[in-house]
């Protein structure tokens, strides 16, 4: 889960598929990459904060919160 990326989605009112139609992939995929079930390319990290967060780095949108309760 990347708690930063989702609060700056929800910040800048993008939806999941605005993402998933800029990446070419499905909503679903896109979803799982988010959730921590399947794992972003870096080539699509660069690409998610080069065209919707270009003021944010990387290492702050893309951090994982690891936590389980």
């Amino acid at each position: 889960m990347f708690p930063s990326l989702n609060a700056e989605i929800a910040r800048q009112n993008l939806k999941i598929k605005d993402i998933a139609d800029a990446l070419h992939l499905t909503e679903k995929t896109v979803r799982n990459k988010i959730s921590g079930k399947y794992d972003f390319t870096y080539s699509e990290m660069k690409f998610i904060r080069d065209k919707y967060f270009p003021q944010l780095t990387i290492d702050y949108l893309f951090y994982e919160n690891n936590k389980t309760a």
